[in-house]
């Protein structure tokens, strides 16, 4: 799907590095209507291709007295008015609108941060449908500048129990500003003023859907794979590169190859129940390959974190390359495409803020695309869901079918039970132990219908002995931790509070079920100061 399918109702976001634009950007969508998210500063060629009918433009950790303050492109304020498209600018955005339209910032007298009540104080503009004068609600505040003086034809129409300047606006050249995030869930009304600015005042229609996106990418696919060309796919067995695979699939068939690479470092019964679905429910040509004796031996003895995580990216490489190989040699022909499963999340990552201090790359983070690969085999990428965010990869990969267990699957990182097993993971029977410990929490988690609730669920084999008394015995066994965190993306977390009694039965049943382990431990950190894997 690319951007220009969809351009006459698009909402365009200018990202001045807020820590919530993403957000505003998944909002938007789920109203049903396109968003994207492209840099602040790009130039005015990049803005007028996209031909947006809304630009937003986004909160920042900028002032906009600083002299490297980042901005929108000359040339901007001339075109928005030109072709009529509206304007919203939020917390940084809204004081860039007042200093270039003629108004004045100041650094604020009181700074303003988290929840705040503001009022209604003039019916201007239409921003505050169905809100007299005089009416309050809570928002989420979070800047030092102020708007002191607006540009001709501006008003003010709320403002701070603080007497700041809340929202502004000019519906004659249809710029509208708000000094508070309308797109975090501390605005409790937020959603609404955001749903009323885009239907009512900029006349936008909710006609985005993910069956068109579905169609517009086979379309897309169908036209980039010439009749004759193949293509290769690695499954991880997650959502993202099923999701991709099947899409890719269902627009060119059989041409399409996939490997799976059960690396042993997998969880329980896991090759199996993944090629289960690939072959069974989603019909996929998946070639799956055995080589956790390969992988195993090479990660004997290796205790580092980062090592470990090259060797097994290292090996994997191996084994796809001489994948690539073989079906050269079986098709006669050089295979011409790589499918990978790149989230939108990830593209805007490429492309940091103005301000960021990070330089504006464009390389995808490499644990979400195969790095590395042999330079002569040049294979040009198909990233289907490079526009998605993972709700809507899920979304997509319901109308396709795929199982809702499946898509409902917790993450399950790359590296595999290797970042779940501190130190050598291959020290006894380490792998072995893990694998039961989690099969019986996560089991457990699905039986007390709480799987849902959880962004992700695992157990964590612990290098260390401890003393214990099994059957009128001394022990010294093993110790595993249980690790349970709710998130809305992975980026923060917090740990999942179980009741008691479930912590109790999962404890019981794992030291009467799997051998060597007589101690469970709970990890109650969030993230930060911990991140979620322990490796």
């Amino acid at each position: 799907m690319e951007p220009q399918a969809v351009k006459s109702n698009l909402v365009l976001i200018l990202d001045y590095g807020s820590q919530y634009t993403h957000l505003i950007t998944r909002r938007i969508r789920s109203l049903s209507v396109f968003s994207l998210c492209i840099s602040g500063t790009s130039s005015l060629k990049s803005i007028t291709d996209l031909n947006p009918s809304v630009i937003i433009l986004s909160g920042g950790p900028h002032s906009v007295h600083a002299q490297d303050a980042p901005c929108f492109p000359d040339g901007f304020v001339e075109y928005v008015e030109k072709t009529g498209i509206f304007v919203l600018g939020i917390c940084y955005g809204l004081q860039l609108i007042v200093q270039k339209l003629g108004g004045q910032v100041a650094i604020g007298e009181k700074q303003e941060y988290g929840r705040m009540m503001i009022e209604v104080v003039k019916d201007y503009g239409g921003l505050f449908k169905g809100k007299n004068i005089g009416d309050k609600q809570v928002v989420w505040m979070s800047h030092g500048d102020e708007a002191v003086k607006l540009p001709a034809g501006f008003e003010v129409v709320a403002r701070s129990e603080q007497g700041g300047v809340a929202a502004v606006a000019n519906p004659g050249r249809r710029f509208y500003g708000l000094q508070y995030h309308p797109e975090v869930t501390h605005s409790p009304e937020g959603m609404e003023l955001l749903r009323h600015f885009l239907f009512d005042i900029c006349d936008v229609s909710a006609g985005w859907k993910m069956e068109d996106v579905m169609e517009e990418e086979i379309k897309v696919i169908k036209g980039m794979v010439g009749p004759d060309d193949h293509v290769i796919c690695a499954l991880s067995g997650g959502v993202d590169s099923t999701v991709a695979a099947t899409l890719v699939h269902k627009a060119i068939g059989d041409r399409l190859h996939c490997i799976f690479v059960d690396n042993g470092l997998l969880r329980y019964k896991e090759q199996e129940r993944v090629m289960g679905t690939f072959e069974r429910d989603l019909h996929l040509p998946v070639t799956c390959v055995d080589a956790s004796v390969q992988f195993l031996s090479e990660l004997k003895g290796v205790t580092d974190p980062e090592k470990k995580r090259k060797i097994i990216g290292k090996e994997f490489i191996s084994i796809f390359d001489a994948f690539a190989h073989d079906l050269e040699k079986k098709l006669g022909t050089k295979p011409s495409y790589l499918v990978q499963g790149t989230l939108y999340p990830d593209v805007i990552e490429s492309c940091p803020p103005p301000g960021s201090g990070r330089t504006h790359s464009h390389t995808i983070k490499s644990h979400h695309n195969v790095g590395g690969l042999p330079k002569d085999m040049k294979l040009k990428l198909i990233e289907p869901l490079k526009l998605l965010f993972k709700d809507e990869v899920r979304e997509l990969g319901r109308i396709l079918d795929v199982p809702v267990a499946f898509l409902k699957r917790h993450p399950f990182p790359g590296p595999g039970l290797a970042v779940r097993i501190p130190g050598d993971v291959t020290q006894g029977n380490a792998l072995e132990i893990l694998r039961q410990v989690d099969e019986i929490f996560i089991q457990a988690i699905k039986d007390a219908g709480i799987y849902d609730e959880i962004w992700q669920a695992f157990a964590v084999f612990l290098p260390i002995k401890t003393t214990g008394v099994q059957g009128d015995q001394r022990t010294h066994s093993n110790a595993v931790a249980l690790r349970a965190v709710t998130s809305q993306d992975g980026m923060t977390a917090d740990w999942y509070y179980f009741e008691h009694k479930f912590l109790d039965d999962v404890a019981r049943k794992i030291c009467n079920s799997v051998r060597g382990v007589n101690r469970v431990c709970l990890d109650i950190t969030s993230k930060p100061p911990s991140t979620i894997e322990w490796e």
